[in-house]
């Protein structure tokens, strides 16, 4: 069913200029991405999801950084290091699942109070294709955000110049947790 006819607004375009689905879900419940923004104001969204993503030493040794950063989405990149290679040359599932996952958890956690972080509950991978490329991307979204449990997805794509291809998916559960 079209968003209009639902009575959801947009805020902000996503793939071809749709609604997320978070961004649909925050419309549903009242809630535009300003709000989600605004949960204490001398700390933007922003700031605060970069300087936990800095705390993390594996984003760092596997030379991953955050791409983007908008309510309900966060994408990471990282590079395929000689150091991140199975023994056939291809990118290790283990960069594939930290980055998918880090991706996801902080898609989550765009979405809680500033003095919310998240961890995760679960999470199952697909491993689709062999992560063949010069890096990969992983895009978490929120599929269902709540207050107990917030549900998330990725999908990391290996990108080789201006080629990219599906190598994974994840879902998965965040749990909101208190520092």
């Amino acid at each position: 069913m079209p968003l209009r006819r639902q009575g959801i607004a947009r805020h902000g375009p996503h793939r071809c200029g749709a609604a997320s689905p978070a961004q649909v879900l925050l419309a549903a419940l009242g809630c535009a991405p300003e709000h989600v923004q605004n949960h204490k104001k001398d700390r933007p969204l922003e700031q605060r999801i970069r300087d936990s993503f800095a705390r993390q030493s594996m984003m760092e040794t596997l030379g991953a950084s955050i791409s983007s950063i908008t309510p309900g989405e966060v994408v990471i990149t990282a590079p395929i290091l000689p150091s991140s290679r199975q023994q056939q040359g291809f990118a290790h599932a283990a960069l594939t699942f930290a980055i998918g996952d880090s991706a996801a958890g902080y898609s989550a956690l765009t979405l809680l109070a500033a003095d919310q972080e998240v961890m995760t509950a679960e999470i199952k991978v697909n491993l689709l294709a062999p992560g063949a490329g010069d890096y990969l991307r992983a895009t978490g979204r929120v599929i269902k955000p709540g207050r107990r449990l917030v549900v998330v997805s990725a999908e990391v794509h290996a990108i080789t110049g201006e080629d990219e291809k599906l190598i994974a998916v994840l879902q998965g559960t965040m749990i909101p947790v208190t520092p």
